[in-house]
């Protein structure tokens, strides 16, 4: 099968009737934007070359899934087969039907010029370049390598936006009406957003390590107003260099293995929070910066481990439905756990969705909805 057949099959999937977005994603061969990626396998990533399985490759380009192509700082582009990269992915191309989701929330017009925040694989470029054209796109990536490849696969395709290489959340090059951005950012919004932006228009991301889609119009007093959407989404968070900044094992380790300062029988079973988005975004709104652990033994024991950077750190056991928790350090992470799961039996739901979003010239996200009222950002 061509890849326009399956183009057009993708975009059928990805994009509902009558989407203006439908025919760029039917136009852009997203094949050209990923010859290589990393597939998750039971033993790890596995690097996958397009040009050795050309109907794989068109299997996997023209699905609605993200294909991952960086990970640890180690592009699929530079590795050699049997590779077994380690750490976290850092680069991708974002499923297209999620790409058409943050685009739709950005109410992007034909006239409008747009800043892609996280270039990646240039896939999103090409799309929007598809859509409006290559004088009103700009994309912005932190990674040399990244925005090299994706100008050179764009020109394959038939485009030449401009591509900035530059931190996103530093100062920004450009004026334009719309930021898109398919990386999570926070806990504030870029202030050189906000200036960047002219006065209307629209800001769309999302907030790291939540599933908060927010989106928000600029204001004349250089803030912004807008709303968090009745949607999810999660993205790789910005980041300033070729990768990650490590974990801190040491204390991942203590937790493992601590007896805690403070030990008490647990309310609730134990829970995998990263894989449970409301609660996971709730949490990171009233308790930012928490990393998660979790195992499901061999035994059936189900083990949560909680760590901040100030010391604090948190290990619940499950054994037979009996939950254990111990905690040590400066503050009891698993009470904020606690709080977000009794709100909710509370009140049925938690309130972030569909709150209302007011963001201060600096970035300091407000959100309210009804008598809830959080602050994202520095305080």
């Amino acid at each position: 099968m061509d890849w326009k057949d399956q183009a057009a099959a993708l975009a059928a999937a990805a994009t509902p009737p009558g989407s203006r977005w439908r025919e760029p994603i039917a136009t852009t061969p997203r094949h050209v934007f990923v010859p290589r990626w990393w597939a998750k396998t039971r033993d790890g990533w596995d690097l996958r070359v397009g040009d050795a399985d050309r109907d794989r490759w068109l299997a996997a380009a023209y699905r609605d899934w993200t294909l991952v192509t960086s990970i640890g700082g180690l592009h699929a582009d530079h590795a050699e087969p049997g590779t077994r990269p380690k750490g976290s992915p850092t680069s991708s191309s974002t499923l297209p039907g999620l790409v058409a989701q943050m685009f739709r929330h950005a109410s992007i017009g034909d006239r409008c010029t747009v800043l892609d925040v996280g270039t990646g694989s240039g896939y999103g470029t090409a799309v929007l370049c598809a859509r409006l054209g290559d004088a009103q796109v700009t994309a912005i990536d932190v990674d040399p390598y990244l925005n090299e490849a994706a100008a050179e696969r764009l020109e394959e395709a038939g485009y030449r936006p401009r591509i900035i290489t530059a931190d996103a959340t530093g100062p920004l090059d450009w004026e334009g009406d719309r930021i898109a951005a398919t990386v999570a950012v926070g806990p504030a919004i870029p202030a050189s957003w906000l200036a960047a932006l002219k006065v209307g228009g629209r800001l769309v991301t999302t907030i790291t390590d939540t599933s908060l889609v927010l989106t928000a119009d600029k204001q004349q007093d250089g803030g912004a107003a807008g709303m968090v959407q009745f949607d999810r989404a999660g993205f790789m968070r910005t980041r300033t260099s070729a990768d990650y900044p490590p974990r801190d094992w040491d204390l991942l380790n203590v937790a493992l293995d601590g007896e805690g300062e403070h030990v008490v029988r647990g309310r609730y079973p134990v829970l995998d929070v990263v894989s449970t988005w409301d609660v996971s975004t709730m949490l990171e709104i009233i308790a930012p910066g928490i990393g998660h652990y979790y195992d499901n033994r061999e035994d059936g024991t189900r083990v949560a481990i909680m760590t901040h950077s100030d010391g604090s750190w948190a290990r619940a056991e499950e054994r037979d439905d009996k939950v254990t928790v111990h905690q040590g350090g400066p503050r009891r992470l698993w009470d904020y756990l606690d709080e977000v799961r009794d709100y909710w039996i509370r009140h049925g739901d938690l309130p972030f969705r569909g709150a209302e979003a007011i963001i201060t010239p600096e970035g300091v996200i407000t959100l309210r909805r009804g008598r809830w009222i959080a602050t994202i950002g520095p305080g």
